[in-house]
């Protein structure tokens, strides 16, 4: 098989793709749904949390803790809000390859694609290195922190982050098109 696609065939496909979109068993549609269900269960921790479930509250940082003991509405209000950005982010990938009806959008969500995985890719990236090197001692450790809770971060809640992050863009590089046909649409 030739490696330009047939008219109307996903590139490695005998199938024809949905129009609009990618291929339902393409590489980047399955790496798309792959960084969604990881940002949707990300996002349903903070749900579970926003609702007053407090397991694994303890692995957070102390204020938080706290405030999550009290019920205390600012912080409800914050973790809602990150669910909601979370749920976003999940399934910003997957419009994006899929493509919208509306051509004008497909730019805007391909922008907020990327926009969405570079930020979940450098902020798991910089915390989970910066805790590492805490953890490993080539940064020194203040008195005040909480050396279990930054294991947590360090080894689960800011890789998660990263992980997810990676995913996305990969999902968003393997749509090589995706950009230049969101131009072409405008």
């Amino acid at each position: 098989m030739t490696d330009t696609p047939r008219a109307g065939l996903a590139p490695g496909r005998d199938q024809a793709a949905p129009a609009g979109g990618r291929s339902p068993g393409s590489a980047g549609m399955r790496l798309a749904q792959l960084a969604c269900g990881i940002g949707l269960l990300f996002a349903a921790v903070s749900i579970y949390w926003a609702l007053g479930g407090m397991w694994l509250v303890d692995t957070l940082h102390r204020s938080f803790q706290e405030g999550a003991r009290t019920r205390e509405l600012r912080l409800v209000l914050v973790v809602w809000a990150a669910a909601v950005l979370k749920v976003v982010a999940a399934v910003l990938p997957l419009v994006a390859l899929h493509r919208l009806t509306r051509p004008g959008w497909n730019r805007l969500v391909w922008v907020l694609s990327w926009l969405a995985a570079a930020i979940l890719t450098l902020y798991g990236l910089v915390y989970t290195a910066a805790g590492l090197l805490v953890l490993w001692g080539v940064i020194r450790l203040s008195a005040a922190t909480d050396r279990r809770t930054l294991t947590w971060y360090a080894y689960l809640w800011d890789p998660w982050f990263l992980v997810w992050g990676l995913l996305a863009a990969a999902a968003l590089l393997r749509d090589r098109q995706g950009l230049r046909q969101a131009a072409d649409d405008d």
